[in-house]
């Protein structure tokens, strides 16, 4: 074991802060209009104060029209009117401070929405001062003369089509990497950087902490602009081209110009959003402490173990507690070794609900495939993400739900189409692609916070008709029914409030400390022992599968006892030797003898 590594990492406010995300038109609506709202999140701060919640991220509440549920920005320094005002933002950091908590802003600048007024300038002419902050390229010609993507690349958001978007007025195509109303801004243009740099000190003046940074790796492309390998098939025209933008050759550039012309004058506190980038060396140069350009980022190996790998996100693969304790080994001695930060997470507005993905949600085993995952996320190093809902154990909607009206999201729309026009006489194959739809949409994650057994969940007033339809299950799953629960056990919101208050009380351990894998691989447990320079040594172990494991205690580990499991409110009643037998889903926590 490294212990002396985890003893020399510097502490800081943000490695030990818990980051609870907000996905704003889905949280609380407080003009019943249907959609969540500023003065919607402020009502609930004491909800989230209570938990144990140091800041609070906001996903984008900017003007926009909503293309890509507001990652399409119209405007960067106003508040969009369905969420309030740049005065609500104000009142908002205000009432957080009063609570001792902190606001993160999202920050979306690959991209801007085709409305934005940069956009409109660019488009106008060739001769437009701000042509130039786009990524615009003369057309291919067919056989017939008829204008052609510049190459081959594939939109993000939607494979099927070109990542270019054809601009007939002035005969030009622009990069549109995830959809065409989100146009790429031209990075290489130092204009646009320095525009880039006056948004951010914007709200950082006004009081917020820092940023997630959106798609932050890809804001570099190859300027030779090369068609991509065809990955997705020979029949396919379009194919991803993200060897060509993910961590491209200026990305470390612009980011180490972000961190010392505005992040490091504020103190902020960063985590970028970098898809389609595990390998080491590279990730560390980004969260390597000292010369890292950002605190943190969010390493997407544990929300891409159900993909197939080089393929696009809508894909399925098995998997199972092995390939959870391969990654999660990896990254957490990376992490402690070689003086890097993390980020705990495996759920956000752009992934399905984790009780859903990662375990069993059903009736009987929702409550303890919740915990076990907050067992799991609350005893591992980094700074820790908790998404909306998820201390409540949401879970996917049915698959009965209508992906023509019920599914909102341009990702699952654009995917649905696409389905259609391959496999629309074919209906087994169709039904897979439906399969497909349900197990990975983004919408599963988006549907409104459930507060109460009342009309729409208590997220709208009566007779309000919300922007997304309501989970099905909100009468037995919602905020008022899991504060009260006096049941034997601790509802799932009361489990995740224990152990936050754990992991701070022992931060020593579980923010700071040693990792080591515990035990062999195995396809149903992952087990893992955490040491700390106060607390001590701590083993926890966590069945990953739906029947009865016995698991092997390696002889030279002592449990003194077992403080916590997720089948009871108590100390779990265990062998302190040789063989623990575990329940379906079943996580605990030891305590061990050094």
């Amino acid at each position: 074991m490294s212990q002396s590594h985890a003893s020399t990492a510097a502490e800081a406010w943000w490695k030990e802060a818990v980051i609870y995300q907000v996905y704003p038109s889905s949280f609380k609506d407080s003009n019943k209009d249907g959609w969540g709202d500023i003065k919607g999140i402020i009502s609930q701060l004491d909800y989230v104060k209570d938990l144990g919640i140091d800041v609070l991220w906001v996903s984008p509440m900017y003007k926009s029209p909503q293309a890509d549920m507001g990652y399409d920005i119209a405007d960067y320094k106003a508040i969009d009117p369905r969420y309030g005002t740049n005065e609500d933002v104000d009142d908002l950091i205000s009432e957080l401070k009063k609570r001792g908590m902190k606001l993160m802003m999202d920050l979306v600048v690959n991209h801007t929405s085709d409305e934005h007024a940069w956009f409109q300038e660019s488009r106008s002419s060739r001769q437009n001062p701000k042509r130039s902050w786009y990524i615009w390229k003369d057309p291919k010609r067919d056989e017939h003369g008829e204008p052609q993507p510049p190459n081959n690349w594939s939109q993000i958001l939607g494979e099927a089509n070109s990542a270019w978007t054809y601009d007939e007025k002035t005969d030009q195509y622009y990069l549109s990497l995830f959809t065409p109303e989100q146009p790429d801004l031209n990075w290489e243009n130092l204009d646009v950087r320095a525009a880039v740099h006056d948004v951010m000190n914007y709200w950082l003046d006004k009081g917020a902490c820092g940023y997630r940074m959106d798609v932050i790796n890809l804001i570099s492309k190859d300027q030779r602009f090369p068609d991509a390998e065809p990955v997705l098939g020979p029949g396919l025209k379009y194919h991803p081209g993200s060897k060509y933008y993910v961590n491209g050759p200026r990305m470390h550039e612009f980011l180490q110009e972000i961190k010392q012309k505005v992040l490091q004058k504020h103190g902020a506190i960063t985590v970028g959003e970098m898809p389609g980038v595990s390998d080491v060396d590279e990730i560390l140069r980004t969260v390597k402490s000292g010369s890292g350009e950002l605190n943190m980022i969010f390493i997407f190996d544990i929300v891409e173990i159900d993909s197939v790998p080089g393929k696009v996100r809508m894909t399925l693969q098995e998997w199972s507690a092995k390939d959870l304790r391969r990654i999660v080994g990896k990254w957490q001695r990376v992490m402690i070794e070689r003086d890097g930060w993390d980020s705990v997470f495996i759920e956000n507005h752009d992934n399905p609900r984790s009780v859903s993905r990662y375990a069993d949600d059903s009736d009987k085993y929702r409550s303890y495939s919740a915990t076990l995952l907050a067992l799991m996320l609350t005893t591992l190093n980094g700074t820790l993400f908790v998404y909306q809902g998820e201390e409540l154990g949401m879970h996917n909607f049915p698959e009965s739900w209508d992906p023509l009206k019920d599914y909102k999201d341009i990702e699952a729309i654009n995917f649905w189409k696409k389905s259609l026009d391959l496999y629309g006489d074919n209906p087994e194959q169709l039904a897979k692609e439906r399969k497909v739809l349900h197990r990975k949409a983004r919408d599963h994650a988006r549907t409104p916070m459930q507060w109460n057994a009342g009309p729409n969940a208590g997220f709208a007033d009566e007779g309000v008709k919300p922007w997304m339809r309501v989970n099905d299950d909100y009468r037995e799953v919602n905020v008022e029914k899991q504060l009260s629960d006096n049941s034997e056990g601790l509802s799932i919101w009361q489990f995740w409030q224990r152990g936050l208050a754990n992991r701070k009380a022992h931060k020593d351990v579980f923010t700071y400390g040693d990792f080591e894998l515990a035990g062999p691989d195995s396809e149903e447990v992952l087990a893992y022992i955490r040491t700390g320079k106060k607390s001590g040594k701590w083993l926890v172990v966590l069945n990953f599968s739906g029947k009865e494991v016995q698991w092997d205690i390696p002889a030279d580990l002592e449990v003194e006892g077992w403080m916590a499991g997720n089948y009871m409110k108590g100390k779990p009643d265990k062998a302190l030797q040789t063989c623990i037998a575990l329940h379906p889903w079943e996580g605990v926590l030891g305590k061990c003898i050094e």
